[in-house]
């Protein structure tokens, strides 16, 4: 793609992206939700989820084996119950490209969270907020996990 098109393209998701995060937030969830998914479908559940039931399925105690690493990092707030979660730099292949850098791109990571959480405790109420993240200014991105 030459610089042009590049420009155009970046231009074009940013104006997109301004404009979901106007939207309500059911609507914002629901725009997102394919995209979340698609992205940590493969490799990453796999990953958690290997983790998850080496530790008999038990978020606290893989949080304490597995909650600190260069990608990503995981807090036990109320065992069995509230869940810090994030990552110490904007992972998203998009910020990256430079095609987005609206805060409310954000909610494709929340989406994304929320999936895995579904998928590792089926059945459990789980409810994901979002903390701060390095597209809205904050010094890294955190979510707040309730289970429920």
């Amino acid at each position: 793609m030459d610089d042009y098109n590049l420009q155009q393209a970046q231009a074009f998701y940013r104006i997109l992206e301004e404009n979901i995060g106007k939207l309500p937030a059911d609507v914002r969830g629901a725009l997102y939700r394919p995209g979340a998914v698609n992205c940590v479908k493969g490799a990453v559940l796999a990953e958690l989820r290997r983790q998850f039931e080496e530790c008999g399925c038990d978020l606290d105690r893989q949080y304490a084996k597995y909650g600190r690493s260069e990608y990503f990092f995981a807090e036990v707030v109320e065992p069995g119950r509230v869940y810090e979660v994030g990552y110490p730099r904007c992972l998203c292949p998009q910020v990256d490209a430079g095609f987005v850098n609206a805060p409310g791109h954000c909610e494709c990571s929340r989406q994304s969270i929320l999936y895995v959480m579904k998928e590792l405790l089926p059945g459990k109420s789980i409810r994901v907020e979002e903390l701060q993240t390095v597209l809205s200014g904050g010094a890294e991105c955190r979510f707040r996990i309730i289970v429920g």
